[in-house]
């Protein structure tokens, strides 16, 4: 390594806006964040689709129908396979 071009790695208190904090290493020696792990809704599992555009609705009603037609024809091929 090259003497003098490295930035110096210190403790760091990483803060998030709804409170939770912990400590790592980093060029600086305080960082604020907005969302963290605690709060992130994919972490906590209070995730909400935005869905304007009814986007979701629309593609999950398809694909209602496409598992109902291979519910129809996996019926279908075990009635013919009994016979």
């Amino acid at each position: 390594m090259k003497e003098g071009i490295h930035p110096k790695y210190v403790r760091a208190r990483v803060t998030c806006a709804c409170g939770n904090s912990f400590e790592t290493r980093a060029t600086k020696p305080e960082i604020r964040i907005e969302i963290c792990s605690n709060c992130h809704p994919f972490f906590t599992g209070k995730q909400k689709l935005v869905d304007t555009e009814r986007r979701v609705e629309r593609f999950r009603r398809k694909y209602e129908r496409y598992e109902e037609r291979a519910a129809q024809q996996k019926a279908a091929a075990e009635a013919a396979k009994s016979e």
